[in-house]
């Protein structure tokens, strides 16, 4: 008997040769999908060229539809809906069929992580286009006919090969997010000026040797990230940009800071890694509403005193400079939380009063600043200020509205000392640095009038629930304790905006502290926290600052990349992989955006 694969076939003449499948190994049950929702996604499905189903998918007749019943009316392929979205992202693509055209209605076009070096002109066609993700190709230009999508508000080519951008940017009056980053230009086109809705422009990691003067002109922008350039100077036009919040510009080679003319929107300056020597009156007055100013590895070898004008700043790296001295009065920058100072080769301050932190450096410069001239007078002083049971004793430590009995290694606070404090209405309290195992009992005496309470550096193991009381603190420090939780009960504690709960054992972060819906800086340091609460972070929607280094976070959720109110997210010292560290290092605004580029969709 004949074996079956030997058999005569009398129908092979009548039979058509095998057709090659038309949609390139894309699961048909996808293309009908995306045919109903108008959003198609073949990401990461290592495609070297798109099939021609997916240009035509608007206008071809669904094969569903030549055999589909009449009484088949759930299926209603006659009523398919334009695609509006195409996500071709981390694929093998090294081209794009002019055929893109076809697809009229794309609001949306993710082409990033392939291997394209050209894009059709034809891609100018798309008029409804809005977002236009080019980056991580290998594109070395890009066609001017892109400049014809006049309704984009956001387009990326970072990590290509550009040298320049096309002329005619000046049609893109709608975008808001351009980020160039990564690429090769020398310099940055003059129509740029005419994006007067852009609000994040990213332009890092090129050659920029100048910028165009027209950039004064983005009045709406931002957020403007110039870092890792070959920058010598800004046009003072650059001052005119009244929106302003984040300048990024490190890693240039400026030697001079600009002053900013029209605006105190400026909120965070990154200035890093230049050539600057020396602050100017005129600028440290052009910046009140500052709160974070990065001058790290600069040659400045003298801090003015106007720099008390910047009222507002909480953070101020003068890491790696020429310091030998710092003003006496910068201890009278009220809302500075954080001043570090390293590789400055500082002279007339001894190093264990740096050592001693922030907070304690700074009430060091103050204490400088009522320095009596006279020694005798000054020693007498201090050797009554140093017994708190004499009358002057008390007087000093409570000063004010201040009740300062901090550095002694005490267990208790002296008893006698309280009814003063009551008396005067002290509004701020430090305790640090002693040797207290129990928050004091007779500080909730002062519970009408205290905002500010310094526990930090002690051996404090918890803290009562008739904390509760103190309902007008705005500022609790409890660093360096034994402490591993806080009780619900200080839900009410609703005027809180800072809390400092570093180096304790926390293994999460108390979640009483997401009833605190003012809250503004969040420092966690130092801790053994494995995860990140972010539907409890979310409802603090006022936190700018949240430090969660050196615990043992072993992933970082995307959805943290929703919290736009934070200006400093630090998160290093952990576990985790993603984001790597060369992401952290870009500073809060790119970490953020990276997060939310990984919300999935």
């Amino acid at each position: 008997m004949a074996s079956r694969r030997g058999r005569f076939n009398p129908r092979a003449g009548f039979q058509r040769p095998q057709e090659e499948d038309p949609t390139g190994g894309v699961p048909q049950g996808i293309i009908k999908q995306a045919r109903k929702s108008g959003v198609l996604n073949l990401s990461n499905r290592s495609l070297q060229a798109v099939p021609d189903t997916v240009w035509r998918i608007n206008i071809d007749d669904p094969s569903e539809g030549k055999s589909l019943a009449m009484d088949a009316v759930d299926e209603r392929w006659w009523e398919q809906t334009d695609l509006v979205k195409l996500i071709l992202a981390s694929n093998q693509l090294t081209e794009i069929s002019p055929q893109i055209s076809l697809l009229g209605a794309l609001v949306t076009l993710d082409l990033h992580d392939n291997q394209l070096s050209s894009l059709p002109p034809s891609l100018g066609e798309l008029q409804q286009l809005q977002r236009l993700n080019l980056s991580h190709n290998q594109l070395s230009e890009i066609p001017e006919e892109v400049c014809q999508l006049g309704h984009l508000l956001f387009f990326h080519v970072e990590h290509n090969n550009l040298r320049e951008l096309p002329q005619g940017l000046s049609n893109f009056i709608h975008l808001e997010d351009l980020d160039l980053s990564h690429n090769k230009m020398s310099q940055l086109p003059e129509d740029i000026g005419s994006m007067k809705k852009l609000k994040a422009l990213n332009a890092s990691n090129n050659e920029l040797t100048r910028l165009p003067w027209t950039m004064g002109s983005l009045k709406g922008l931002r957020t403007l990230d110039l870092t890792h350039n070959k920058l010598q100077e800004l046009p003072s036009e650059i001052g005119y940009m009244s929106s302003l919040e984040q300048l990024y510009l490190r890693h240039n080679q400026l030697t001079e800071l600009p002053v900013f003319k029209t605006t105190d929107s400026l909120k965070e300056l990154h200035v890093g890694n230049n050539r600057i020597e020396s602050l100017s009156l005129e600028f440290l007055q052009s910046i009140p509403g500052i709160s974070v100013l990065d001058l790290r590895d600069n040659k400045i070898s003298t801090l003015p005193e106007e720099i008390t004008c910047l009222q507002k700043l909480q953070r101020l790296d003068l890491t790696n400079n020429n310091l030998s001295s710092l003003p006496f009065k910068l201890g009278t920058l009220a809302n500075l939380k954080s001043l570090i100072l390293e590789g400055n080769p500082l002279r007339s301050i001894r190093r264990d009063i740096i050592n001693r932190g922030t907070m304690g450096l700074l009430k060091y410069l103050r204490s400088r600043i009522e320095e009596p001239a006279a020694g005798d007078a000054q020693n007498g002083s201090e050797q009554s200020a140093s017994d708190p049971s004499s009358a002057m004793g008390a007087s000093m430590v409570v000063s004010g509205k201040t009740l300062v009995y901090n550095d002694k290694k005490a267990t208790s606070i002296p008893a006698h000392l309280w009814e003063p404090a009551k008396e005067k209405q002290v509004t701020s309290v430090n305790f640090s640095k002693n040797l207290l195992t129990q928050v004091p009992e007779h500080l909730i005496l002062l519970s009408r009038t205290v905002v500010e309470v310094n526990l930090g550096s002690n051996r404090i193991s918890s803290i009562p629930s008739d904390f509760k009381m103190m309902t007008s603190l705005s500022v609790l420090d409890l660093r360096n304790n034994s402490l591993s939780t806080l009780p619900a009960e200080l839900e009410t504690l609703q005027a809180m905006r800072e809390l400092v709960i570093s180096a304790n054992r926390f293994s999460e972060i108390p979640p009483v502290i997401y009833s605190w819906t003012n809250m503004e800086n969040l420092l966690v340091s130092d801790n053994q926290i494995t995860e990140i609460n972010v539907s409890g972070l979310l409802k603090l929607t006022k936190l700018s600052t949240l430090d969660l280094q050196n615990n043992d976070i072993r992933q970082v959720p995307p959805e943290l990349g929703k919290m736009e109110s934070l200006r400093s997210l630090q998160l290093g010292g952990n576990a985790f992989r993603n984001p790597r560290a060369a992401v952290l290092a870009k500073g809060t605004v790119a970490l953020l955006q990276y997060l939310r580029d990984k919300i999935p969709t």
